[in-house]
């Protein structure tokens, strides 16, 4: 920003002006009071407020190094002439919240949402990182559409050991199921622990925290290079650095995140998740920002727009590498440059450039973990949607983390009823399970679990890994950890303790599943699902009060972002009435 773009930054009426500029009993006590942390006069001369929303805690580990993020992005706000006000909001650590963070998820975001529009903000940087931070600060932020800009935490180191590199959540996945299946002591289980979690930052597979910041950067608000930029190298500071001083310009030049997120930048995301093979949860995600900022997308929007897109990043889970050998290889900005003419290059970014200007330059360094078009990775990166008796309003499918030879399938239903019941039985020998069987978990859903945990990625019986198989058709209302993998279909829709199809199960059921068809089909006679739905009852609740009551009675369903209904569509911020 010139000096004359801050002189006429600070002649325009910045919505702070109203706690700060006046000459009265209320301009006072903001101004006395705010002075008590050693604040100069000058400091509320008319200059830009910038909030930084601040997702550090020590119970999010993820998240925290993030004190030090943001004094580098306060840096390059003070460069710009700008005053940057540090506050904290909900943090939502992945590895710890129970019953699940995604419970929290629309909690946090309406935390972010009401303490933008309550204080003297200008514009805002959201410090996100661990999966749902990412989210919810977005969906809050929307809310407001003032200036905004999103910087990730950045993954993990490589996670080693003896001699391999391993991958946070799909080799604890794997650990297990082989310290289950006696091919692993459980001495070196233990030992892995602190092996795969090395330094500062969160998952450094493409798993949801990975992909949802490849996300915001393939959205157009984050700055080129965010996503894959390791959390302790230099160049993360450096690039919170510049979206400190980035962020005044944009505050300057008033572009807010509605000017952003428009449909085709949604487009751009969704099929540059195929490209990355990212997380179902970017779905979810996805649908529920896009709720929040008035863009209308729906799920038959994944299936139509990232159905050719093939996976061009050979990364855990779907592949080999992991996020530190993807940015050495060109990060995010090479992948979208790969991917040519399936991406709408004219869309507005963060940057003040378009999609096309911020890739322009990008290289590819090691071909073995981004591919070029031509020779893709795997063909199909995108997320399928299924249909069906089984899921009327649909189901999702990762194609790049299942087994071929399972997209077409037909098998017997084992049931469960819950959690409770599959951590109850699945390790049972008596079990009565076939490898050709398919899995089915019920009440795992936004209402069921609540919260719509990841429990969709369900352990193999131990009487089948035994056998040598590792996979197997799985079906859900649950998610499933960006990090894990198999042929698993979550997300069903209507859930099972909203009375879904899913609800009315049982051992034995024939179900056919039909990834080319798009089809998740029960076999079963409508009029004898009929008269199961007739003796149907919703399951009992463990809360009824305060957020759990919320939640539970407002919730969507997946295939609607999981929001809740009364805070899709944004509110703006509109200075609020004076506080005295």
């Amino acid at each position: 920003m010139s000096d004359n773009d801050k002189k006429e930054t600070h002649k325009r009426k910045l919505r702070s002006s109203a706690w700060f500029a006046p000459m009265d009993r209320n301009g006072f006590a903001s101004r006395s009071w705010m002075k008590n942390q050693g604040l100069p006069d000058h400091m509320f001369d008319g200059r830009p407020v910038i909030g930084i929303c601040n997702t550090a805690s020590e119970l999010t580990p993820c998240n925290a190094h993030f004190d030090k993020i943001a004094e580098h992005v306060k840096r390059g706000v003070f460069e710009m002439g700008g005053f940057p006000l540090e506050f904290p909001v909900t943090s939502l650590g992945e590895t710890l919240m129970r019953p699940t963070t995604m419970l929290f998820r629309n909690l946090a975001s309406m935390d972010v949402e009401e303490s933008i529009r309550a204080n003297p903000i200008d514009g805002v940087i959201l410090l996100t990182g661990c999966d749902k931070t990412t989210p919810a600060l977005v969906m809050g932020a929307a809310s407001c559409d003032l200036p905004t800009l999103v910087v990730s935490g950045g993954p993990m180191l490589n996670g080693k050991f003896r001699g391999e590199d391993i991958g946070s959540g799909t080799n604890l996945w794997k650990f297990s199921e082989d310290v289950r299946a006696d091919k692993m002591t459980l001495d070196d289980f233990i030992a892995a622990e602190s092996c795969m979690s090395r330094s500062a930052g969160h998952c450094m597979t493409m798993g949801t925290a990975s992909t949802m910041a490849c996300m915001v950067e393939a959205l157009g608000i984050a700055l080129p290079g965010n996503a894959a930029i390791p959390a302790v190298d230099s160049r993360r500071y450096v690039l919170a650095h510049m979206a400190g001083r980035r962020i005044c310009e944009m505050v300057g030049e008033d572009l807010k995140l509605s000017q952003i997120l428009t449909r085709p930048a949604f487009e751009n995301a969704i099929r540059v998740n195929g490209a990355i093979g990212g997380s179902t949860n970017a779905v979810v995600h996805l649908l529920a920002i896009a709720g929040r900022i008035g863009v209308d997308l729906d799920l038959e929007d994944w299936d139509r727009l990232g159905r050719d897109i093939p996976c061009l990043v050979n990364l855990m889970p779907s592949g080999k590498y992991l996020m530190e050998d993807f940015y050495y290889a060109g990060g995010l900005p090479m992948v979208m440059k790969e991917m040519g003419a399936h991406l709408d290059k004219t869309a507005l970014t963060v940057s003040g450039k378009t999609v096309g200007e911020n890739i322009e330059t990008a290289e590819c360094f090691d071909r073995d973990v981004i591919h070029p078009a031509d020779r893709p990775f795997k063909n199909q990166g995108g997320i399928v949607v299924l249909k069906g008796n089984l899921a009327p309003r649909g189901a999702v499918l990762k194609p790049s983390a299942a087994t071929k030879k399972l997209m077409q399938h037909e098998g017997r239903a084992v049931v469960f009823e819950d959690i409770d019941d599959f951590n109850a039985r699945i390790d049972d020998p008596e079990l009565d399970v076939e490898p050709d069987d398919i899995l089915v978990l019920k009440n795992c859903g936004p209402k069921g679990y609540p919260g719509f945990p990841e429990a969709g990625g369900m352990a193999m019986p131990p009487k089948i890994l035994a056998q040598g198989v590792t996979d197997m058709v799985r079906i859900s209302d649950a998610r499933m950890s960006g990090t894990a993998y198999g042929t698993v279909v979550l997300h069903t829709s209507p859930e099972a303790a909203d009375g879904g199809a899913l609800a009315h199960v049982r051992n034995g059921d024939r179900i056919i599943l039909d990834v080319a068809g798009r089809r998740l089909h029960l076999d079963v006679d409508e009029a004898e699902l009929a008269a199961r739905a007739k003796d149907w009852r919703p399951p009992e609740r463990p809360i009824r009060r305060g957020w759990y009551q919320l939640y539970h009675d407002h919730v969507l369903q997946a295939d609607q972002g999981a929001d809740l209904d009364f805070l899709v569509g944004g509110s703006g911020a509109p200075v609020p009435r004076k506080n005295h």
